[in-house]
């Protein structure tokens, strides 16, 4: 065997304005998870001892993104045995989701990112079956109901594709018609991994959010805001057409990482700097105190 648990326990858009919240979880008791309509399945191939679990141990030295020490979810290699494929699934309960919602949450692989890194895959997959969704079966390829990809964090498994550190990620509702009830699930999902595998180490999650903004987003930032030039390589101007403070402006890529932060100080026009972002198309969302908004820019 040649990876070692480090002394492992095993066991939002947080600001958005004018917004419902459908959903919250911040992992502080992972046995209380199972009376709120949590499940979890492991399905990895050859099958290991690990499930998710209660966060905790040397790993995640400074503990969840919340602060506690435990207050979090996670996930290890040794889900399968040998060089196998990791399959382990976490899934919410049902929750009526329409097109606009937004899921954010936190993620992270555990250590510092030294030397060796085995790298990591989380997915977050979506089922429109609600209640009656049919759980992943029969080993590693079996994806149940979830057959939605929403985002998947370090899809190609390189050494520096999963952060080392608490980082968010946002997933925008799309493809359904109307308010349909569904689960989604995460899954990490690893080849190659287990203790004598290439891939796999041990991830993290923390503070799940899905929220409602109460107005459309796309509809509400064409009213209000102007942005140029788009496409950019580099500096874009956020316009506001009618005088709103603008109190944050967050870019995300497709993947739903979290790539700037804009603290605007409720000004009512800024200027954005993307020239360090890979070329791309990306999410602009501003909250401002009467909404919030979304459009799609396009680095060069």
């Amino acid at each position: 065997m040649k990876k070692t648990l480090l002394s492992l326990l095993f066991l939002s858009v947080g600001t958005l304005a004018q917004a419902q919240n459908l959903l919250q979880e911040n992992f502080d008791s992972f046995t209380a998870l199972a009376t709120a309509g949590w499940t979890n399945t492991n399905q990895s191939s050859p099958l290991g001892a690990s499930t998710w679990a209660q966060g905790g141990g040397t790993a995640f030295s400074t503990g969840g993104f919340n602060g506690g020490a435990t207050s979090f979810t996670l996930c290890n290699f040794n889900s399968t045995t040998g060089a196998g494929t990791i399959s382990n699934w976490l899934i919410t309960p049902v929750v009526s989701l329409q097109n606009g919602d937004i899921v954010t949450f936190y993620s992270r692989s555990g250590g510092t990112g030294a030397a060796p890194v085995y790298p990591d895959r989380l997915e977050l997959r979506l089922s429109t079956n609600g209640a009656t969704t049919v759980n992943p079966t029969g080993g590693s390829a079996g994806v149940g109901d979830f057959t939605t990809v929403a985002l998947s964090i370090n899809p190609n498994l390189t050494s520096t594709g999963y952060p080392f550190t608490w980082t968010q990620y946002t997933y925008t509702v799309t493809g359904l018609t109307g308010v349909v009830p569904c689960k989604l699930a995460f899954r990490y999902f690893v080849t190659s991994g287990g203790p004598d595998g290439a891939n796999s180490n041990i991830v993290g999650v923390d503070a799940l959010s899905i929220d409602r903004p109460t107005a459309g987003t796309s509809d509400f930032f064409a009213k209000n805001f102007a942005v140029y030039p788009n496409p950019s390589n580099g500096i874009i101007n956020v316009a506001s057409k009618n005088n709103n403070a603008i109190d944050a402006i967050q870019l995300t890529d497709l993947n739903g990482r979290v790539v700037k932060n804009i603290n605007a100080n409720g000004v009512s026009d800024t200027q954005i700097n993307i020239s360090d972002l890979t070329s791309g198309v990306y999410f602009l969302n501003i909250k401002t105190e009467v909404g919030l908004g979304t459009t799609k820019i396009v680095k060069n």
